[in-house]
């Protein structure tokens, strides 16, 4: 049998069951990299629309 494939969203949501038991930290780490994965690519989305946008001032 295979392990299961390690995805930041079912990492969290298995922690998220966990919290109330003490285990905050299950759902805690791989929650703030995956914010922060998701505002480092809104960010270069944001900075590549300002380069490319014909509009710009």
């Amino acid at each position: 049998m295979r392990p299961p494939t390690p995805e930041w969203g079912i990492m969290v949501a298995k922690g998220a069951n966990d919290v109330v038991s003490g285990e905050w930290r299950l759902a805690l780490f791989p929650g703030l990299w995956l914010m922060l994965a998701v505002f480092t690519f809104n960010l270069i989305g944001d900075g590549l629309r300002d380069i490319v946008d014909p509009r710009r001032p």
